[in-house]
């Protein structure tokens, strides 16, 4: 049985946008809340180029990638062709208004995914 850890209120994701949620481990994962109601999690990072699928405009049932235009399926994280990749995806339940993350999941899921860097060096000594 799952054990479920409430994240916010339905209210406090933005209608067409997302809300961030911060883990002791591994990236954030994203909360979207589309026209219809309806609540999607996913790991907060485009297959692309590591983008913030958190800052992605929301339509329908997909966010597009802020960086590329990228239209990711928010139920399953899957790009949508002709583009290919996949984020990760999070349960998510609503109940009585409050939103809630499978604890299990937050705690397991794609920990070793890193953050993109920014920036034309990737090396210190070469920069500095």
């Amino acid at each position: 049985m799952s054990e479920w850890k409430a994240i916010c209120r339905v209210d406090d994701i933005p209608v067409l946008g997302a809300r961030r949620v911060a883990r002791p481990q591994g990236m954030d994962v994203a909360v979207f809340r589309n026209d219809q109601g309806q609540v999607f999690a996913l790991l907060d990072r485009c297959p692309h180029k590591g983008g913030p699928l958190s800052q992605g405009i929301v339509f329908g049932t997909s966010v597009a990638c802020p960086l590329h235009n990228w239209t990711i399926a928010l139920d399953s994280g899957c790009a949508k062709a002709p583009d290919e990749g996949t984020t990760q995806s999070f349960a998510v339940k609503v109940e009585h208004g409050l939103v809630h993350l499978d604890v299990q999941e937050l705690n397991s899921l794609a920990l070793d995914v890193k953050p993109p860097v920014a920036g034309p060096c990737l090396r210190k000594t070469a920069c500095a």
